[in-house]
């Protein structure tokens, strides 16, 4: 073994000769040209660390900066089956060589990958430890080195992700302590959330009062965070009040704003005030957003206000607030099991008047309805409008409709509408042209059927040809 040590030891420079605080005198390789050699981690055989060594020499020549180092951890290293878990040793082994310093390029490239792949051991090291005692040589100046601040919130952030806010909060002091002037208030609104995310709305609002101390102006996201762990935690009382200081220190409120403080006044069971919220969104031309109508109406709809929450979102689309993509299936379905058909049909009607297309849901569960009470021609015209905006009923509906409409004498709209349907790309089957087949011999247009049963045969839609010369009193021999 000895005498295969010596074979791969050449003489290195200084750069090289620094032995890591983890390496295991027992197991590391010696030679007389190789006094401290290099880190080889406690690898558990002398072959591994003879591999190690091989790797390094052979991807990692000296002298090493920065840029090097870090090209070698990211491209060499990283992409290494056997050695990619050895970086931050190979990074902390590196600190040991003479006149060497990492930047803030290889510091955040650490701290990410340790981050990402959950070490959180090493991440403390670094972030307590080596950042301090040894900054970035950017931080030689008056000034320290910009990139500090952004390092520290990636990491702040990923310890809030597994719930280690003690971490969190020591990363937070020592970067305070690190940077220039006051910290972003970024920084105090991820630890902020992180508290409130984990049951800890007290520890919040200290870092709050923390903030205000530091002279760092809260932002809209710190607000809001705030307000949803007041509610969260049932003082909606509390959430007001800093709803208001809010608006007094010049922070304007946004929809997540409005929709917490709605969404608690439901939740105290206060509609009325939660109604005048949204109103007085719309008048201070924030939009509301699906999420708010979401709200409103379901709050409604769970107290048994269902006309109510056709009132407000009729008139919400009268007043051109409703916001595109608004599904208003449930409160269509709703309205449906109550036999409200025509207050169902009035909301899809306004919603099209107010250039919101209702959803594909909405309207197949209304045309649905419309067909169960037998209003057949409501059903007609309202598949025309969704045909027309290139909204498709599915098959099955489709050839309901048609069976419906067919069976109440109006087998030429039936007729008409398959053509516009075929014109959307809604092809129909046998079944639909059996049914318009029918249609049309009950209602004697003879006609009609012939020329439909051609067009069947110019499809090969038919399965059994003599049924349908029967059905419209066609000879078969008039078609050959």
């Amino acid at each position: 073994m000895r005498k295969a040590v010596r074979k791969l030891s050449v003489p290195q420079s200084k750069h090289l000769q620094s032995t890591p605080p983890l390496v295991n005198p027992a197991l590391a390789p010696v030679s007389e040209s190789f006094p401290t050699p290099l880190p080889t981690v406690c690898l558990s055989s002398s072959t591994t660390q003879t591999q190690l060594l091989s790797f390094l020499k052979a991807h990692l020549k000296p002298p090493i900066t920065p840029q090097i180092l870090l090209h070698f951890l990211k491209n060499k290293l990283h992409y290494h089956p056997k050695f990619t878990h050895l970086d931050f040793h190979i990074f902390q082994w590196a600190t040991t060589i003479d006149l060497y310093r990492h930047d803030h390029h290889i510091y955040e490239w650490m701290i990410r990958t340790l981050a990402v792949t959950d070490r959180f051991d090493a991440l403390r090291t670094i972030l307590l430890e080596c950042m301090p005692s040894k900054p970035c040589p950017c931080s030689d100046g008056i000034f320290c080195c910009p990139r500090i601040e952004p390092i520290y919130r990636f990491a702040i952030n990923s310890y809030c992700r597994i719930g280690s806010l003690d971490d969190a909060l020591l990363a937070f002091n020592t970067v305070q302590r690190l940077i220039d002037g006051r910290p972003n208030v970024a920084l105090y609104n991820i630890l902020i959330h992180g508290f409130v995310k984990n049951g800890q709305h007290d520890k919040a609002l200290n870092l709050y009062d923390r903030l205000i101390m530091d002279r760092v102006k809260p932002d809209i996201f710190t607000f809001n965070i705030l307000i949803s762990s007041y509610c969260r935690n049932s003082n909606f009382g509390s959430a007001l009040e800093l709803f208001k200081e809010m608006r007094a220190k010049g922070c304007e409120p946004n929809v997540i704003s409005f929709n917490t403080l709605i969404k608690g006044f439901f939740r105290e069971r206060k509609l009325e005030e939660g109604v005048s919220m949204a109103y007085e969104m719309i008048e201070l031309g924030c939009h509301i957003s699906s999420v708010t109508c979401e709200i409103l109406v379901n709050g409604l709809c769970m107290v048994g206000m269902t006309f109510k929450a056709c009132e407000l979102l009729i008139d919400f689309a009268r007043k051109k607030a409703l916001p595109n993509g608004f599904d208003c299936s449930d409160l269509i379905e709703r309205l449906c099991s109550e036999s409200n058909v025509g207050r169902a049909l009035e909301i899809v009607e306004e919603m099209w008047k107010a250039g919101t297309a209702p959803s594909l849901i909405a309207c197949s569960t209304l045309v649905e309805c419309l067909r169960k009470v037998g209003n057949v021609e409501e059903a007609l015209r309202l598949v025309d409008k969704m045909l027309k905006e290139d909204i498709l009923l599915d098959s099955v509906t489709f050839t309901c409709l048609i069976r419906d409409a067919s069976h109440s004498g109006r087998t030429p709209e039936a007729d008409k509408l398959r053509l516009l349907a075929s014109s959307k790309g809604l092809d129909p089957d046998v079944m639909t042209y059996n049914i318009l087949v029918d249609g049309y011999t009950r209602e004697g247009r003879r006609k009609e059927g012939e020329r439909l049963v051609e067009e069947m045969l110019d499809k090969d839609c038919i399965p059994d040809i003599a049924s349908y010369n029967r059905k419209c009193g066609v000879d078969v021999e008039s078609f050959t």
